[in-house]
This record gives C-alpha cells, structure tokens and sequence, in this order.
C-alpha cells in the first residue's frame, strides 16, 4: 500500500483580467505593445511555435523572409538607423542563432538598438548536445548589450519589456532573448503587458554636472583655435538641432566620424569635412594644432586617432559621452561632460559666446583647396578614359539633391562615398562602420527602406561584398520592396589590393575576383538591371535606375587600381596624412 497521501489541489479563483496565452503570443504581444511594426526573420524548428502563433497576427505584424539569419540582422540594423526606432529580427536555434552573431557584433559597436529572439531546445534538454542546440547565451554574451534565457513563459513579458528598454536607453545596443521551445508553447495567465523605465543597478543617462558643462564653456569661450567633431551620438540622441544650434553660436569648426555623418548637412558653412584614415586633409592635420578640442558623441576609435601617442597633444580635450566608459578611454580629457547630448548641449550653449574664428576657419579652407587639387578634381571630373567612382557619386549627388539615405558596404566604395556623398537630411548615412563588415549593404538597404519608406535608398555596393549576401535579392523579390542597387566594380577587393599595392610592394594575394554577370543574377530574382563601362551612358544610367518602379541593379565598371587619398598610414599620425 502506497504511503503517499493525495491532496486535493487548492482552487484558485480566476482573475477576471487574466487571459490564457501561450509564451509565443505573449511575445507577439509585447512587439504589439511597444509600437513594432516589422520584424526580420527565417523560421525553423525551435521557433517554429512563434512562426505559429504569427500566423494570426499578420494583420498587426508584418514579417519579412530573409534568405539568411545575417541577412535578417543587417535588415534589423538598416530599418533601426533610418527609423530611429529598436529594429526586431526572429531566428531559430544553433546555425540560426549562430548566424545572428557577426549582425549583434557590428549592432554593438555602432550603438544600434536590436531585439534579437532566438528559439531553443526544450528546456529538459539544455546541455544534452540536442539537435540544434548551441549555447547562444555564452557566444553572445561579448556582443550584446544584455542578454537572457527565458524557460518559463509566465517570464515572457517582463523579460521582453526589460530587453526594448535596455535596448533603446542610454547608449543603444542589441539585446538578445532565448526562448526555450517548452516556454514558447507554454500556456499562462497573462494580465497584459507593462513597458519597462527603470532597473535597479542600471543608469543608462549619467546625472550631468553641471560645473563640468560651465567649465567647458569657459574653456571653449577662451579658445583661439577651437575645434569640434561629432559621431553618432548625436544621431542617436535626437539632438541634431541642440548641435547645430551650439556650433553656430560658438561659430566653430566642425567635423565628422563616417558615424556621425548626416547629423549635419554636408554643407553647412562650419563643416569642415570627415575625420579618420580616409577623411579630409584639414580636419586630420589641424586635430593637431587646435587648443582646444570639443568631441561630442564619439568614441576616439582608432581610424579617427591614428597613434595616440601623437593625437592632439596641445589641445585640452572636452569630451560630451552618455556613456562614461568611453571618457578617457583612449584620449585623456581635461573636462569629461558626461549625459545625454540633447540635455548637456543646450546647457553648453547657453553659456557660451556668440563668436566666430575667420582665420582659423580659413585654414581648413586652404587645405580643403590642396585637397582639391591632390585628390579630389582628379576623383571627381577625371581625364582619363577609367570610370572612378567619385564621379559616380558626383552624378547620384546631382539627381538625387542630397536627399537619399545612401547605405554602404564595406571597402574603397564606401571611404568614397563617405567622402563625397552629399546629406541634406539626418539618418540618411548608414554603413558598418566599427566591424566593417561586408555584405552588410544590401540587406540593410532592405531595412532602412523598410525604416523609412518614403524616402530612396541606395545601396552602393563594391563587387566582392555584393557577393557575400546576394541570395537577400530574393527577400527584395518577394517583399517587393524598392532598393536602388549601385555595384561599383573595379573587378578586386579593392581595400585590400591598395593595401597591398602601398605597404606590399604590389604583391596582390588573392584579392583579383571573378563576379558573376551580375545583371543576370539580378534578373534570375525578377529585377531590372543594366550594366555600363562608359562616362557618355552615366548621367542617364543613374538617371534610369533612380526612375525606376521597383528594385534595380546598376553595375558600373570602374578603374581596376584606382586609390583612396587622403590616407592615413597604419601606425602614422593624423597630422602624416598623405594626399598621394
């Protein structure tokens, strides 16, 4: 006779606000309650109770089938840079989730906001080595911004609601959520859902102090050579109009990061050009003689500093971050402003004088004029028979007025078009800009276009990313979605090949590649397309391609050994920039 005693279960009363939902329409929920409209994604087994319960939000949600997980995330990114809203991308678990790691990785370090939900293996099965069972936890973990394992539903929307909070606040970044398939089918009393706007232990806007912002004024009222440059964090706090209103008051000097850049109109009277390894002459050679420098939104990466051993040594630097880790990571400042942009700018301007600095701003006109002449005619109108691909952007600045979002990949196209590329509007610039990660264009033009649906969006392509993520031609066929598609092929892996040509001694290793005819490839997907080698057929090939109903392919054939200048020399100096 069995000891074991049977209880009878302690009836519960039913709440009359309480509903029965599974895990998966709890997540479909909580996109429904914070305002997503798109998600990016690829379905398989370990998520395939989400995909279910999608089926009867189609109405709400609109999901777009990529071809590839990173196809999906680059997509996340692109719809997030242009929209300023948290971008969402769905993939399954093991290769899925795996394939979600280079786009996480490039979100973190361009500070772009994601919610990434993976599925999982039931939860009895963690740690069995199951079928498609990675432990997606621990291999992202150095790329996100937080991340969690869900195993039980009744978690699902708290979780969700931390996950968009922490996505979007203080300094953006991606979150990544797994959730157990068991969690997902899992059936529980929902009471609704409450957004997040606060966690214990995490700040995401440091207090601003004041003194320091009073200080800076007083530092940057007594400059004589003074000098500002900007990133992201301008972009990302929504504080392009406090920026603006700061540097015309100041009447400073003003240069930006490829992250930066689009916060400002190209050409606005104080904008003296981009910084970095291919930036402008003036702005790199005179970081070095201004007293005092003012960064704002940005991260002194390494492409901007060049050795920094020998970056602005004379100047006192003032450094305005929302994220306190990156003060004095790698330049020490004299006044670190620590708080959101658009609350420390206007405090800043309120104290600064109205001034202007003719002279000084005069030299970063005269070195724009050698730059002119070095690098930039020849670039721009050349004399010889080779297409160049600045002239290419000279044409698409012409028909297009500055007013496309331009999305680049990764390589000469991209230091190019950076450089020449004309913005009248912000979030109108998006590249991969920290990882450099190629095959990142063409599905993030999908998502910005998605971000941003009334606006063009060109894609500007080198031969050899275009390749790493063609198959998302596919997703543009069947979304039907309209991205202008402009190859630059110069027939090598250019970046790689100039690197080699310089610092090589011309030993080109593998960087001569072979493409497909690639206005068949595009065809093959229903897309139109055209390919020119030819200056007489530019102006109207563009022309055609931006007129186009739909999706289109412009391939133009290129100078194969045609170099980026300015450049900074690995290891060299800002101020050892070579115009050839």
């Amino acid at each position: 006779m069995s000891s074991t005693i049977e209880v009878a279960p302690k009836k519960i009363e039913a709440q009359p606000n309480l509903t029965s939902l599974s895990g998966s329409q709890a997540v479909l929920e909580a996109f429904l309650a914070e305002g997503v409209d798109t998600i990016f994604g690829y379905p398989g087994g370990a998520i395939m109770p989400i995909y279910d319960a999608l089926y009867d939000y189609q109405t709400k949600l609109k999901h777009i089938l990529v071809r590839h997980e990173q196809g999906g995330i680059h997509a996340a990114q692109g719809y997030a840079r242009t929209s300023g809203r948290t971008g969402v991308v769905f993939a399954t678990s093991g290769p899925g989730a795996t394939n979600l790691v280079t786009g996480l990785a490039d979100a973190m370090i361009d500070s772009t906001p994601l919610v990434a939900i993976t599925g999982q293996v039931f939860a009895h099965l963690l740690g069995t080595d199951a079928f498609q069972e990675t432990d997606v936890i621990n291999i992202t973990t150095p790329v996100t911004k937080w991340n969690y394992q869900v195993t039980d539903a009744t978690e699902i929307p708290a979780v969700l609601a931390k996950a968009f909070y922490i996505a979007k606040s203080g300094r953006p970044g991606p979150v990544l959520i797994d959730i157990t398939k068991n969690a997902q089918l899992q059936k529980f009393d929902y009471s609704g859902y409450e957004k997040c706007n606060h966690i214990r232990s995490y700040r995401p806007k440091p207090l601003v102090r004041k003194e320091y912002v009073a200080e800076a004024a007083k530092m940057i009222n007594e400059a004589q050579q003074p000098f500002v440059i900007f990133g992201q964090g301008v972009i990302l706090g929504k504080a392009e109009n406090e920026f603006r209103k700061f540097i015309e008051k100041a009447g400073i000097p003003t240069a930006w990061t490829i992250m930066g850049e689009s916060a400002l109109p190209t050409d606005h009277p104080l904008g003296v050009g981009m910084l970095g390894m291919h930036g402008n002459y003036g702005p790199n050679v005179l970081t070095n003689e201004c007293d005092v420098l003012i960064a704002v939104g940005m991260r002194f990466d390494d492409r901007v500093t060049g050795r920094l051993d020998k970056y602005a040594k004379q100047a006192k630097v003032i450094h305005l971050d929302i994220d306190p880790s990156e003060i004095d990571k790698n330049v020490k400042s004299a006044v670190p402003v620590w708080g959101d942009c658009k609350e420390t700018l206007p405090l800043l301007t309120e104290l600064v004088e109205q001034k202007v600095y003719p002279q000084w701003l005069q030299r970063f006109r005269d070195y724009q004029a050698q730059e002119e002449e070095a690098c930039i005619n020849p670039e721009l109108n050349p004399t010889t028979d080779e297409l160049t691909m600045g002239e290419v952007i000279k044409v698409l600045n012409e028909l297009t007025g500055g007013d496309a979002v331009v999305v680049t990949d990764v390589g000469q196209h991209q230091m190019v078009a950076c450089r020449y590329a004309k913005f009248n509007k912000t979030r109108s610039n998006v590249t991969s800009g920290g990882l450099g990660t190629m095959g990142f264009a063409l599905p993030a033009a999908i998502g910005a276009k998605f971000g941003a649906p009334e606006r063009t969006v060109v894609a500007i392509i080198g031969d050899g990313g275009f390749q790493m993520t063609l198959q998302e031609l596919g997703t543009i066929m069947q979304s039907e979605v309209d991205v202008k598609i402009l190859i630059l092929n110069n027939r090598f892996l250019g970046m790689v090949r100039q690197w080699q040509q310089l610092f090589h001694d011309k030993r080109y290793s593998f960087v001569d590649i072979t493409s497909p005819d690639f206005v068949q490839v595009a065809k093959g997907y229903g897309i139109a397309g055209n390919s020119i080698s030819d200056r007489k057929d530019l102006q109207a090939s563009v022309q055609q391609m931006l007129e186009h109903k739909g999706s289109f392919l412009l391939e133009v054939m290129v100078g194969k050994e045609n170099n980026v200048f300015p450049m900074v020399p690995q290891g060299a100096s800002v101020s050892e920039i070579r115009l050839k």
